[in-house]
């Protein structure tokens, strides 16, 4: 995995915190999904502040694995169980079973493997809550459309030849990629650039077209 973490693949632009949390908005849509008192694994941490948070106030077993030694750094300065690894090659040393959830928040499009990245992640976990940004959005398309080049937006904010990311995907993309996987989708929840919640419904056309981001609750249906 490149040098990635939910902490510094957001964008200036989608930096707004929950006022109530302290947390990053993105962020809080993934915390209100894991139950209290539960296993969590986060896997691409960063600084620790989802992990930090949902220790504090959901009471939860938190683990975590970040390729950044600075973002493992600050998560040790917070008190938290994490260890330097990469998704790509790391997740395999986890047991089956080993958590509740499986957090991979702004990484998927990160990672060399995603189709194995998410294998993995629904063998450690019984869910997984996997967040990214949409390639498929029609601020990304009307881009892509008139200008002839690579978009730039809040959510894809770096250049084409300075950008971690690999594969980017659409909603589309990805819901397709869990039917071929056998993986089940129990929720989604589409956010607009600042990562807040938007009234669109489920994950078919409209989600795709107007959302800049998805959050999705995963289980494994094999």
């Amino acid at each position: 995995m490149n040098d990635q973490s939910h902490t510094n693949l957001a964008s200036a632009g989608n930096n707004k915190l929950n006022i109530a949390t302290g947390l990053r908005v993105d962020l809080q849509l993934i915390a209100d999904k894991i139950k209290p008192g539960t296993r969590v694994l986060d896997v691409g941490c960063g600084d620790g502040a989802l992990l930090n948070y949902l220790a504090t106030d959901k009471d939860v077993d938190g683990r975590g694995i970040e390729l950044s030694q600075s973002g493992v750094n600050s998560c040790v300065a917070r008190g938290l169980a994490v260890i330097q690894g990469d998704a790509d090659t790391d997740l395999t040393d986890y047991p089956s079973g080993a958590f509740d959830y499986v957090i991979l928040s702004q990484t998927l499009q990160a990672v060399h493997q995603p189709h194995e990245v998410l294998r993995q992640m629904l063998r450690i976990g019984r869910r997984g809550v996997v967040s990214f940004p949409n390639f498929g959005c029609w601020r990304v398309r009307w881009d892509l459309l008139t200008r002839g080049r690579m978009p730039i937006t809040k959510t894809l904010d770096q250049p084409w030849y300075t950008t971690p990311n690999i594969h980017m995907c659409t909603v589309k993309d990805f819901v397709l990629l869990c039917a071929d996987l056998g993986i089940i989708i129990e929720q989604s929840i589409m956010a607009d650039h600042n990562g807040r919640p938007t009234p669109i419904q489920g994950s078919g056309f409209f989600a795709n077209l107007l959302s800049e981001q998805g959050v999705f609750v995963l289980k494994n249906g094999v």
